[in-house]
């Protein structure tokens, strides 16, 4: 029907009855665990003919509108002919921290569920339990109270009447906006070649709740081409929200510019895109504590009435418009955002958002992933992305500055830090003769240790600002929750510096954590010009053989790019005999083919001693290079430099698989060519060697995982800024003999295999 929202309970309450701090929630975000375990425990402890989450639904009518609330509450318990509702917290901080009665926002949850359960059973009273469960130590607390269901029924209108302006709000953008996506036709006058077949698969993949993964050449426009048909799935009911996944903040912008352009064609939808907590913080630094930050202190007395003023006013939420609001309602603009992100229609952000368990949208519930699709731009990122996701390590210089820190100062903090130190000291010596070195498991005696000093430091942390101290503290919560996901897709080992000694869970094989992140969603579209061979990243991204797979061919013609191969070897051996070879080919590609050119070096030294001698033979070229630690002014001053139609050359010297090797758009005579120079291969490592051995045990070619996958991906994506339009011409130059011979020959792009050999 067409008055009817849908909401959940917990989305309900936590609109009504926010409450809280910034830091608080800050906090626990990094909590050791979800409750997930908690729940189960407590909930094979019922008796028998007692249930476990029970799916409730309410029909409420209100001025207007049918609200369609439902849920599931944990438990549903029956004794002595009495009814209680049963509702699982778990917590980490100490008991005596605890509300005396427990937390209004979850007497409210629990309340909901009592109301819709006596109303459907006719009961005129029954009983609501808090049960709040200690995540270390599994200590109980229990608080229990009867309702009338009068009494339930007077708190559900209040609660309702104070969601209903919300409510009436989305109602009406609702309707708006599925009306405006029947109308949308596509954003262009025309589909390039290869765009309709792709927008194709996506609409097919989103209707029967599929996953895909798809190579598609740079320049077809696949930011517009996963879009355009997911958006027309949400005008059809088939979707509620869609994320556009990204790692870069490049994409980020097209997919905002994707989405203005449909805005153009009349689209009415509501997007927004999460910036980094960093970059929009108001403050001098990003310390999420009341006492330091006015954005923080009373927020959840002020972000109701924002989230209003900004939903009635914008459709897109981006950075400026967010700070904007922020400032005007003296709320945190990145909490702010995280707010938003459960209202909107779409949702442009980092993987982290979704994949990373540490910093996940947490209150996206079951129901609502059914009904959400992922798009996953730039995909081939994600694997590296994923390893470090899931991978957590600590340092003995760590606890070692903590130990000197507060002697004197803290016991507690002194005697943890000493001891975790002294077992540290203990493994150097056991491992004197390996500067890097393997565990078979991972210390009991390590991790008793580790969960005492996440105690006594929330202790500490309470009591006032300790800078050095809340990193560790971060920094261990982060490992123990590693620490629950150990398995046979992890290596635990630990390398030597000097006088310290890291230890880390290292994530070989992200495939398993990235879908169970993404369990649950109606459809994921994984999506990149260089997702070659697509079997490999079917297969390490966590994909089956019941996805859908695609490649599309380049729609440019083979007459708008010379490829050329130079047989040189560029091995780290090598690299010394090759410069004067390298620094003659660029004398003579500007000789011969003026213009604008983008050089790419395997390593920074590389890049250096080339361009020095380069600078000695030719003065006249004006040259770029790029810098350490860039910030995204210099970066934008880099590619400004490229001008078209210039009257001098100009040279670009930059780093394979860095800022400018993928995500830039130079088009037309911006950019007259690209010299690769090498195959990308990642320096050999103790790290890429753990993963050549775990890959190479399970059947897979572990040395072509480790290292000629990765490396080559970041030949493809930088020879892939060339070409960007069916308006581009240029040359692509590959420097190096192993692009002659397999298996790098096999994964050069057709429309780079008519090439010739200088």
């Amino acid at each position: 029907m067409e008055n009817e929202v849908q909401i959940s309970v917990r989305t309900l309450v936590e609109h009504v009855f926010r409450s809280g701090s910034i830091d608080s929630r800050f906090r626990s975000q990094a909590t050791l665990l979800d409750g997930t375990r908690i729940h189960q425990k407590i909930q094979k402890s019922y008796q028998e003919g007692d249930q476990k989450e029970v799916y409730l639904r309410a029909e409420i009518p209100f001025e207007g509108l049918i609200l369609i609330i439902d849920g599931r509450c944990d438990g549903l318990l029956f004794q002595d002919g009495a009814v209680t509702i049963d509702e699982i917290k778990s917590f980490s901080h100490s008991t005596e921290q605890m509300d005396g009665e427990g937390y209004p926002v979850h007497w409210a949850q629990a309340k909901m569920y009592a109301y819709m359960y006596a109303k459907d059973h006719q009961l005129q009273e029954i009983t609501v339990q808090l049960t709040y469960v200690h995540i270390e130590t599994e200590e109980k607390r229990y608080f229990s109270m009867s309702f009338t269901l009068r009494e339930l029924e007077a708190f559900v209108f209040d609660l309702i009447t104070g969601y209903a302006p919300y409510a009436k709000l989305l109602h009406e953008h609702k309707i708006k906006r599925n009306e405006s996506i029947t109308a949308l036709s596509f954003p262009f006058e025309s589909f390039r070649t290869g765009q309709r077949n792709l927008a194709g698969a996506v609409y097919k993949t989103i209707s029967t709740e599929k996953n895909l993964f798809v190579m598609a050449p740079t320049g077809i426009g696949k930011t517009i081409s996963t879009l355009f048909p997911a958006v027309k799935a949400i005008g059809e009911g088939i979707l509620n929200r869609i994320f556009y996944l990204t790692a870069k903040t490049i994409t980020r912008t097209t997919a905002e510019e994707a989405f203005t352009r449909m805005q153009a064609y009349g689209l009415s939808m509501k997007f927004i895109t999460i910036t980094a907590k960093d970059k929009v913080c108001f403050k001098e630094e990003t310390i999420c504590q009341k006492d330091y930050c006015e954005f923080a202190n009373g927020y959840y007395d002020r972000i109701n009435g924002a989230i209003l003023h900004i939903l009635a006013n914008e459709n897109s939420l981006t950075r400026e418009v967010i700070e904007n609001y922020a400032r005007k309602h003296n709320v945190c603009p990145f909490e702010f955002s995280i707010d938003l992100a459960y209202t909107v229609d779409a949702v442009i952000c980092d993987y982290n958002y979704i994949f990373d368990p540490r910093v996940s949208l947490k209150r996206i519930f079951e129901e609502q992933k059914k009904s959400t699709a992922l798009l996953v731009d730039e995909a081939h990122n994600l694997v590296d992305r994923g390893r470090e996701m899931y991978s957590a390590s600590i340092t003995k210089e760590t606890f070692l500055q903590l130990k000197k820190e507060f002697k004197g100062e803290n016991k507690a903090i002194y005697d943890g830090a000493n001891k975790l130190n002294s077992l540290f000291i203990s493994l150097k010596k056991e491992y004197a003769d390996k500067q890097e070195f393997v565990l078979d498991q991972l210390d009991e005696v390590l991790k008793r240790l580790l969960v005492q000093f996440i105690e006594e430091a929330e202790k500490v942390l309470q009591t006032g600002t300790f800078p050095s101290l809340l990193e560790t503290y971060f920094k261990v919560v982060n490992f123990l929750k590693i620490v629950e996901l150990l398995d046979e897709h992890y290596v635990i080992y630990a390398e030597k510096h000097k006088n310290d000694i890291h230890m880390k869970l290292f994530c070989i094989d992200p495939s398993k954590l990235l879908k169970q992140m993404g369990k649950g969603y109606r459809s994921k579209v994984f999506f990149s010009a260089t997702l070659s061979p697509l079997s490999y990243y079917q297969d390490i991204l966590g994909g089956g053989p019941e996805d859908y797979r695609m490649s599309i061919p380049s729609p440019f013609s083979q007459d708008q790019v010379d490829v050329y191969i130079k047989s040189l070897s560029t091995r780290y051996r090598d690299r010394e005999r090759s410069i004067e070879a390298i620094v003659n080919l660029l004398l003579s590609l500007i000789n011969n083919r003026p213009g604008n050119y983008l050089i790419f070096f395997p390593s920074y030294q590389y890049l250096l001693s080339v361009f020095e001698q380069f600078k000695q033979k030719e003065t006249e070229t004006k040259t770029l290079i790029q810098a350490a630690g860039m910030t995204e002014a210099d970066r934008e001053e880099f590619l400004e430099a490229f001008k078209p139609n210039q009257t001098e050359h100009l040279l670009g010297f930059a780093v394979l698989g860095g800022i400018f090797s993928e995500g830039i758009d130079l088009k037309g005579d911006r950019l007259n060519g690209v010299v690769v120079v090498g195959v990308g291969l990642p320096q050999l490592c103790f790290e890429r060697n753990l993963i050549k051995e775990h890959f190479q045990q399970k059947g897979r070619n572990g040395y072509d995982y480790a290292y000629i996958y990765p490396g080559m991906n970041k030949v493809l994506q930088a020879g892939g800024r060339l070409i960007r339009s069916d308006q581009d011409y240029g040359t692509i130059v590959l420097v190096d003999d192993r692009f002659l011979k397999m298996p790098y020959h096999a994964l050069l792009p057709l429309e780079w295999r008519n090439y010739s050999v200088i």
